[in-house]
This record gives C-alpha cells, sequence and structure tokens, in this order.
C-alpha cells in the first residue's frame, strides 16, 4: 500500500506545475536570456538547472501532491508559491549559469533591473534575488554541474558529424539553437528533458533533415546519432 501511494505522490510531482505554467515559464526564461543577450552555454545551462532541476524537486521539497522529501525547504518566497516567485527564480537559474561560464558574470543589479521590467505585480529587491539563490540552490541540493547539459552534448555531436563527414559543414549551430529553443519553448518532447544527450542527438538529426539537401543525405545518420548517444551515456 505505501509503495503505491508512493507511486502515486511520484507521478503526481512530475506532473507539477502543469504544462501551461511551466510552459509559460521556460518562455518567460527564454525572453529573458534574449534580453540580456545571454551566450549559448548560458542559456542553456540555465534552462537545465531551472527546468531540469528546480521545477522536478520543488513538489518533492514542498511535500505537494502528497510527494515526500527527508528534507523540507521553507521561505516566504515559496509560500504562497506564485507566478512571479517562480519567474523570480528562473532569473536566479540565469545568475547561477553566469557565475559558472562568464568572466564578468551578471549583476544582480541588472538581473533586479530586468525583473522590474518584465516579472508583472511584483518589484524583487537585490536581497530578494540573494535570499531566492539560497533557496534555488537548497532545492536543487546544490547539483550545479553544468557538464550534462544538452547544448553541450550538441556542440560535441556536431564537431564529431564535421569531422567524419562532410555534410557537417552544412550544419549551422544557429539552426540547431533555434530547434532546442524551440523544443524548450513547446515542449513537445519533454520526455526527453531527463536526457540531454537524447535531446542534443534529436536537435542534430531534426537540424540535419532541415539543412541538408535531400539529394545529398548519404550519411546514415540516425544509427551514427544513436551510436553516440549510447557511448556517450556509457562514458
Amino acid at each position: 500500500m505505501e509503495v503505491e501511494e508512493d507511486a502515486v505522490a511520484a507521478a503526481a510531482a512530475s506532473a507539477w506545475p502543469g504544462s501551461s505554467r511551466r510552459r509559460h515559464l521556460l518562455q518567460f526564461l527564454l525572453h529573458a536570456s534574449k534580453r540580456l543577450d545571454l551566450r549559448p552555454i548560458v542559456k542553456y545551462s540555465a534552462l537545465e538547472f531551472f527546468a531540469g532541476r528546480f521545477l522536478p524537486e520543488l513538489p518533492r521539497k514542498l511535500g505537494f501532491c502528497g510527494a515526500r522529501s527527508g528534507r523540507a525547504v521553507r521561505s516566504w518566497l515559496l509560500e504562497p508559491l506564485r507566478d512571479s516567485n517562480l519567474e523570480l527564480f528562473a532569473l536566479v537559474a540565469v545568475w547561477i549559469a553566469s557565475k559558472i561560464h562568464d568572466l564578468r558574470p551578471l549583476s544582480v543589479k541588472s538581473l533586479k533591473a530586468l525583473g522590474d521590467r518584465i516579472i508583472a505585480d511584483q518589484h524583487f529587491t537585490c536581497r530578494d534575488f540573494a535570499n531566492a539563490e539560497l533557496v534555488f540552490m537548497e532545492v536543487v541540493e546544490h547539483n550545479i554541474g553544468s557538464s550534462s547539459i544538452a547544448f553541450v552534448y550538441l556542440e560535441d555531436l556536431l564537431i564529431h558529424f564535421r569531422e567524419i563527414s562532410k555534410l557537417g559543414d552544412l550544419l549551422d549551430l544557429d539552426v540547431c539553437m533555434e530547434i532546442l529553443d524551440i523544443l524548450y519553448e513547446t515542449e513537445d518532447t519533454s520526455l526527453l528533458f531527463n536526457s540531454p544527450c537524447s535531446l542534443a542527438a534529436s536537435t542534430l538529426v531534426a537540424a540535419y533533415a532541415i539543412s541538408v539537401p535531400k539529394q545529398t543525405w548519404e550519411f546514415p545518420i540516425l544509427p551514427w546519432g544513436l551510436l553516440h548517444h549510447m557511448m556517450r551515456r556509457k562514458s
């Protein structure tokens, strides 16, 4: 009986915060990334931190939908959990990613200024950003390693592809990133979010189908992508 309850709780937690709300939050983060003119690695790291780690952990940390956690997180930023607060955490994900990848990270003042413009019905202070960062890190249990980012795998796949086939020169990284943005924004392939390797391989195959003329489709892109994906997961 307890196993069944845990399974129901896990299923309910995985469905949180709902597709429309989650889509809004990811669109918000992508919009913020564009406004801040982030480098790709910063943007996609922020997306992974927020969508792949923070949002899935929140139900377990707060006990939503009966989900269990050995360690609760309490903060006024989570009680109640308004959309404006979640948007603040999205900007915090950007801030953390910038600290990891930028020689001159974004300042909290620049993030606050942007938040004042794009977060509706709320103006957060610089101290609120600092507090939100602490809460964010506690929720994800300081899991902010950036080795398993879809963009990192995508760059690696594209480099390898160009090394073994001239058709790789027809693939533009910008096209790959546009596809990756659409996948994040629409969540049409949300099942792939838990596997950055799969997300990167799917993106490369889609870019290949779009960019390479059909008459030159000689390279076995699907088997190669699958093989490369399997090798990366084993390493």
